[in-house]
């Protein structure tokens, strides 16, 4: 192939554009007059590899190399550089070469153009300068900013941030930013971020990010997209606030608020035990080994296991256990599992985080966070389902828990005393009680005696009893009746003490100067046998389920009242409850139709 003819050499030369040609192995041997015009060289100046020396040093070998490079790959190239003219002044030209091919295929000569593209690069040049100049002020604003292609991944942040993190420019790029936030908190931010793409809509989001000295701090970013005429986002912009001050302070605002919820609890719990008596009264024998015993485990920090009938002071036993221990001054907190429902008393326990389930409006401390530093008593502690009694056994080993619906293990110094009326021998061999929770559990067992075995401390009882609610009522009770005092201590007391509280209450809001009882008040002999809740207590499983079964057929299904199973039989309603779902009884199949 020849260089261009005479006809179309002559419309090259008025060209608006500098063009060559030439072989690929010997260089340009043709210029149009636009080259030499512009350059003020000679055609032969310009021949083989001599236009080169007129581009400019520092744009030399980087355009050389491109060019070699398309020659040697046969494909098209186009790069700018600087191009000495004819005034001596260089000006920016944008360079275009394209090959030519025969039949085969084979390249046999190259073309090139070349284009003053000075005005828009000096005008690039003034962008550059005022794009500087923004990112410099961007230094100086008290947040980090950073910007975003449409797909969220980083291609910019100020220059502070590298220096706050300690990362380099190309981990920051990309998604590698995500790996200086807290663990607990990258799964959530990132996850947020994608949702926040594809919706194209960015919620503010707090997190923990390590510095460059290994240390988390909170900050708070905020993005808005950019978008063009037709909605589509082109790019997002956002900033990066340090607010670990301010989150700081909400910490510490949270815990005062948390340790007067515990306070607040705790004094409530506290204030609705004055229906029961403050001291344990009485000086019998089987008294007075309980009471070596609370002395004993007192100052230690002993898991305790109480049992012993409805209504024996259980709880009794375990606030002076409580009120003996280093940990008097920290809160003591009852929990009656067998009134809170099975569904309910994991949360209760443990607390939940908001969002746990329907209704979690907002985080809810459990029992053993209230009583962090002090005491818990679980009283019923046989009713707890198989889960809770799972998560209660991690606590006692761990001295961890997790909040239902959270994930952060929460450590807690609590001492554990439980209480139970049932049999836990008999729950850990039907499966209903789990014989390793129960060993942590029992680690001191503490048995308290039913008021018929301490019968010499019910005269102190009566009288205590009386002058309380005597006070209480604003009267003055000067004796007991004999005939009163008989009945006291004849009558079986199958609820205990807190049967014989109810009694006396009864007598002294009726009584006048000597308190009297009526022999009527106690359980009627045709409903129940003496000794009867005794009795129960002694009976095999089947034999206890047929018992309360044909207490609840003579009663119709009815469970509480004074024609209900639960006073035939002699026994708190709460505690025949309790042993109608143990022994998976259905009460309502005995209801009349």
């Amino acid at each position: 192939m020849k260089p261009p003819d005479l006809d179309l050499r002559l419309v090259l030369d008025v060209a608006p554009a500098l063009i060559c040609s030439g072989r690929p192995d010997s260089g340009v041997d043709y210029v149009n007059r636009r080259w030499l015009d512009e350059v003020g060289a000679s055609p032969d100046g310009l021949e083989g590899w001599g236009w080169t020396n007129f581009i400019h040093p520092d744009d030399r070998e980087e355009h050389l190399r491109r060019l070699h490079a398309s020659v040697a790959s046969g494909e098209p190239s186009v790069s700018e550089a600087r191009v000495r003219t004819a005034t001596g002044e260089y000006r920016w030209m944008r360079h275009h070469f394209q090959p030519l091919r025969d039949e085969r295929g084979t390249v046999v000569r190259w073309t090139g153009s070349s284009i003053d593209v000075e005005e828009p690069k000096r005008a690039e040049g003034t962008l550059g300068s005022t794009e500087r100049e923004l990112r410099t002020i961007l230094e100086t604003i008290p947040a980090f900013v950073w910007t975003a292609r449409p797909d969220g991944a980083i291609d910019f942040i100020t220059g502070r941030l590298f220096v706050q993190t300690g990362l380099r420019k190309d981990e920051t790029l990309m998604w590698e930013w995500a790996k200086v936030i807290h663990p607990e908190d990258r799964e959530r931010v990132v996850q947020d971020w994608r949702d926040a793409i594809a919706a194209g809509r960015a919620p503010d989001q707090e997190m923990r990010v390590r510095g460059a000295d290994g240390t988390y701090r909170w900050f708070l970013t905020r993005a808005v997209p950019l978008r063009d005429d037709k909605g589509a986002i082109l790019r997002w912009y956002g900033t990066f606030t340090d607010i670990d001050a301010r989150k700081r302070a909400e910490q510490e605002l949270q815990k005062l608020k948390d340790q007067l919820y515990k306070e607040n609890i705790a004094l409530r719990d506290e204030v609705s035990q004055t229906s029961m008596f403050e001291e344990i009264v009485g000086s019998s024998a089987p008294l007075r080994r309980v009471l070596v015993l609370v002395s004993k485990v007192a100052s230690t920090d002993s898991t305790v296991l109480i049992t012993g009938e409805t209504g024996t002071g259980k709880e009794l036993v375990a606030r002076a256990i409580h009120r003996r221990s280093p940990r008097a001054s920290r809160p003591f907190v009852s929990v009656n599992c067998g009134a809170v429902p099975p569904t309910l008393i994991t949360s209760e326990l443990f607390g939940y985080d908001k969002g746990a389930f329907t209704g979690a409006a907002q985080r809810h401390l459990g029992r053993f966070e209230l009583a962090d530093g002090g005491t818990i008593f679980l009283d019923e502690a046989g009713e707890l389902p198989q889960e809770t009694q799972i998560a209660l056994l991690r606590v006692l080993q761990e001295r961890a828990f997790e909040r239902v619906g959270g994930s952060q293990s929460i450590p807690v110094d609590v001492r554990v005393i439980a209480a139970t009326n049932r049999d836990l021998d008999k729950a850990i061999a039907d499966g209903a009680f789990r014989s390793d929770l129960y060993y942590r559990l029992s680690v001191f067992p503490i048995h308290v005696p039913p008021l018929r075995d301490r019968a010499e401390d019910i005269p102190l009882l009566v009288e205590y009893l009386t002058q309380r609610y005597a006070a209480k009522e604003g009267k003055r009770i000067t004796e007991v009746s004999r005939r009163t005092m008989e009945l006291l201590r004849s009558y079986d007391w199958p609820g205990n003490v807190r049967e014989l509280q109810n009694v006396i209450q009864r007598a002294v809001i009726l009584s006048e100067g000597t308190l009297a009882v009526d022999e009527t008040w106690f359980a009627r002999p045709a409903a129940r046998a003496p000794g009867s809740a005794r009795r129960l207590g002694r009976l095999s499983g089947r034999e206890e389920k047929e018992w309360i079964e044909s207490a609840l057929a003579r009663s119709r299904g009815r469970v509480s009242g004074p024609d209900g199973a639960a006073e035939a039989l002699g026994i708190p309603r709460s505690t025949l409850e309790s042993k109608i779902r143990s022994l998976h009884i259905d009460k309502h199949r005995f209801k009349a139709g």
